[in-house]
């Protein structure tokens, strides 16, 4: 009975949207506190498949949504990764990520997804501009049959947030699909790029350079620098010839690099990347978010790996967090792992950016909350981050939608049997490793005192802090 009842409500939805999308311009009144959705073009992968919309909340976030031709009555909400950096809401990101995750939409689920009111760091901000977008889409289209939340990268931080703090109402929503999530949350999740920040200075001194006006290295940069991206990369040039062929290095470059690397544990082909986010979105963390203050350290964390680590760590930059610093990015950004809905991960096992131990990190809090049988994991063998086999995107959505349906929880075995099926219409691959386990966060990420318990904010934690007048990052 309960089944059928479902599928009538999901029938029904499908007649109300046919209904809606067939008299464009007539729509219902919204509720009064957000602006109706105008229509827009789809992207070119969407052609003739959908009806898309666009606009933007009350809170300045833009927004995109897409509603199939065929329908089947289900909603996915997307959270997008980053952060991006900058003050105004950036209307392309939406779009963007629709194209991007067009596969959710040709499955026959409607979409929804914010570009945040804001760029820049706030993981409960961007969590309720998701759930902004949810609403809005049920102002509009009616309330789905059942509704998933979905984030990648650090929107898995996002997707996993809304869980925590929204899932619990009835029928807000029904699953959780994170994808190469940043699952340690914002106290732990960095650490290693604190450890990149002051390890490329002690070997390259020049971020900043002794010219130039000095700053604790957990700044980030300093709030008034006018340094670029590409003047970054120019210095990390400059030090590793990163972007050169071998031969083409200094032999104190190659050694730069070597050391770096090998201390850091992170990929060649993504320290750039890595640097710049130790760089700029530390300053957006550190200078805008936290008012100067400091939530990271690197006090008892000793470093290996280099061709000379006594010198190493007698000369490496040490700093201890502010403990209201530290807090208020925990509050902002860690899990709790008190989630009530079925939860399914997929995470590249050679993933150069969201390392797959971000996964032993997720699975860890949920245990420590009681709540680990509400997660099934699944991991592939691909090496990208930003994006993931359609086939497998497809395989997922629909094994979480039949787990939500019949309570018939997938395996890591039954969903490499299972993608099969879609690899036949998107032709993309499916590289599923039922077998793997990652390891513990802390064989990647070098703990610090008290980094080896989960979940790193308890539930306690969150409700004494929730009662401290400006605890947090401001939206």
């Amino acid at each position: 009975m309960y089944r059928r009842g479902r599928r009538r409500t999901a029938a029904l939805a499908a007649l109300l949207a046919a209904a809606f999308l067939a008299t464009a311009g007539h729509a219902p009144l919204v509720r009064a506190e957000t602006a109706a959705p105008a229509p827009a073009g789809c992207p070119a992968a969407l052609a003739g498949q959908a009806r898309c919309y666009t606009g933007q909340d009350t809170k300045g976030a833009h927004y995109a949504i897409a509603v199939p031709t065929r329908w089947n009555g289900s909603l996915v909400v997307h959270a997008h990764g980053g952060p991006d950096l900058g003050e105004a809401s950036d209307p392309s990101r939406s779009t963007e990520d629709l194209e991007r995750w067009a596969v959710m939409v040709k499955e026959g689920y409607a979409w929804a997804g914010s570009s945040y009111r804001r760029g820049g760091y706030g993981t409960r901000m961007a969590a309720a501009d998701t759930e902004s977008v949810r609403r809005v889409f049920v102002d509009r289209f009616g309330k789905p049959g059942r509704t998933f939340v979905h984030g990648q990268s650090w929107g898995g931080d996002v997707a996993a947030k809304v869980a925590e703090t929204y899932g619990h109402k009835p029928g807000a929503y029904d699953g959780v699909l994170l994808t190469n999530g940043v699952l340690g949350g914002g106290s732990r999740g960095y650490d290693y790029r604190v450890d990149l920040r002051v390890v490329y200075q002690f070997y390259c001194g020049n971020h900043p350079r002794p010219t130039e006006p000095q700053y604790p290295l957990w700044q980030g940069l300093r709030p008034d620098s006018t340094m670029t991206a590409a003047g970054l990369r120019a210095r990390l040039r400059e030090c590793t010839g990163f972007d050169a062929e071998p031969s083409e290095r200094t032999a104190l470059q190659q050694r730069n690099l070597d050391d770096i690397l090998a201390v850091t544990g992170i990929p060649e082909r993504t320290l750039e990347s890595h640097l710049r986010f130790a760089t700029f979105t530390f300053r957006d963390i550190v200078s805008t978010r936290l008012g100067g203050r400091n939530p990271f350290s690197n006090q008892g964390v000793r470093y290996a790996g280099s061709h000379d680590d006594r010198a190493l760590n007698a000369g490496v930059e040490r700093f201890a967090a502010d403990p209201a610093a530290r807090r208020d990015l925990s509050w902002d950004s860690d899990l709790t792992g008190r989630v009530s809905l079925p939860v399914l991960t997929l995470h590249a096992i050679d993933d150069p950016t969201a390392f797959v131990e971000h996964e032993a990190a997720y699975r860890s809090t949920l245990r420590g909350a009681g709540r680990a049988h509400h997660l099934v994991q699944s991991f592939t063998r691909e090496s990208e981050h930003s994006g993931l086999s359609d086939a497998e995107y497809a395989n997922s959505i629909a094994a979480l939608d039949r787990w939500t349906r019949t309570g018939s929880k997938p395996t890591p075995r039954s969903l490499a049997a299972s993608c099969a099926a879609f690899d036949r219409t998107y032709g993309t691959g499916c590289f599923y490793d039922p077998a793997f386990r990652p390891a513990p966060y802390a064989s990647r990420v070098l703990p610090r005192p008290g980094g080896h318990h989960w979940p790193a904010m308890t539930a306690g934690q969150e409700r004494a802090w929730s009662r401290i007048d400006g605890v947090g990052i401001a939206p």
